[in-house]
């Protein structure tokens, strides 16, 4: 039995841990997605007898923050962060939340939003006049060229904040939330570059590869299981003398 628990301990951990590589490898193609990581740990069980036994224990999956390659697109509503930093949306819970996509959409009413989260500045949500040009300067300041031409105006400028990464926590939405539903302060220091888009940070051919490695350990658990059920079986025969 203790070969058998701690077979399917381990087996356990690689089946979490070909999960979030099959989620990197789903998302290799998605703007600003960070590659989460697998977190595990061996403890050793209490008890008499010799400390044989380690036990695999699953923690709360990581995120890899290293940027992605900032790609060009030429448009004037996408934006990257180049360097550390977030921009922040409203998350459905109307919570604030912090995502390094940039792909902006402008709804009828004017509305700002990414993946559907409408996208704040420093006064609220984001809603643009009607315009003939839109530009985002290095700051997060958002400016237009009004409808029927004139003068550029700045009308917003949005919410970059820069919070300790520690901090930080991915939800399934694949939003950043500090813990307690804290809300990070504006830093002039984030820098933002307008036309571009941050690619995925994750590496397929390093997560192909990490998940064929991962697979094999999960048939060496599962081959582990059948030989305690043998071994079981071969002492339940011996004992019953048959």
């Amino acid at each position: 039995m203790q070969l058998l628990y701690t077979a399917l301990s381990g087996a356990k951990q690689n089946q979490n841990a070909m999960q979030i590589r099959a989620n990197n490898l789903a998302n290799v193609s998605t703007t600003g997605f960070k590659a989460d990581l697998e977190r595990t740990v061996a403890f050793q069980l209490e008890g008499y007898g010799f400390e044989t036994r380690q036990m695999s224990q699953s923690q709360k999956a990581g995120t890899n923050f290293e940027q992605g390659q900032l790609q060009a697109t030429g448009r004037s509503l996408d934006v990257a962060i180049n360097g550390a930093g977030f921009l922040t949306v409203a998350a459905p819970d109307g919570q604030p939340a912090y995502t390094r996509s940039g792909n902006l959409m402008v709804g009828a009413e004017g509305e700002v939003t990414i993946n559907g989260n409408p996208v704040l500045t420093t006064a609220g949500p984001l809603v643009l006049p009607e315009y003939q040009h839109v530009e985002f300067g290095q700051d997060g300041t958002v400016n237009i060229i009004p409808q029927g031409g004139g003068g550029q105006v700045e009308v917003a400028q949005l919410q970059l904040v820069s919070p300790e990464i520690a901090n930080l926590s991915k939800g399934q939405d694949g939003l950043f939330r500090l813990a307690d539903n804290a809300i990070a302060a504006q830093d002039e220091q984030v820098q933002l570059v307008s036309g571009f888009l941050e690619s995925s940070n994750v590496n397929a051919v390093h997560e192909l590869v990490s998940s064929m490695a991962v697979n094999r350990q999960f048939e060496l658990q599962i081959k582990m299981m059948k030989t305690a059920d043998n071994l079981a079986q071969v002492g339940n025969k011996l004992v019953s003398g048959s």
